[in-house]
């Protein structure tokens, strides 16, 4: 009886056919047949997932950019919103002036 996977369509066994298994061509010594058959069967894997990726990167591309839109313009906003500065200008000029009164009531 020959090993599963060597060319029997069935597993004896458990009644299933084998599959392929996954394999990392740089850990492996695999010949430039192997790779040059492999090519296209990567370039179809590639084909099927690239618009699935392409819709997700679109979609996190355009949530990261309204998120920076929305941060610059909040910044923006509160700064505008800000009087602390005139605060401080008016009581810093009340403070010359109440100087500038004793001073010259002295």
């Amino acid at each position: 009886m020959a090993a599963s996977g060597a060319g029997d369509p069935l597993d004896a066994k458990r009644g299933e056919a084998p599959f392929a298994q996954r394999i990392d061509p740089t850990g492996e010594k695999l010949t430039p047949e192997q790779l040059y058959s492999m090519r296209p069967a990567q370039l179809a894997q590639w084909q099927k997932v690239l618009p699935r990726r392409r819709t997700r990167n679109i979609v996190t591309g355009l949530g990261i950019g309204a998120l920076v839109l929305a941060l610059y313009g909040y910044t923006f906003y509160s700064i505008s919103q800000e009087r602390f500065l005139d605060e401080l200008e008016d009581e810093a000029k009340a403070a010359r002036a109440r100087a500038l009164a004793r001073a010259s009531g002295s």
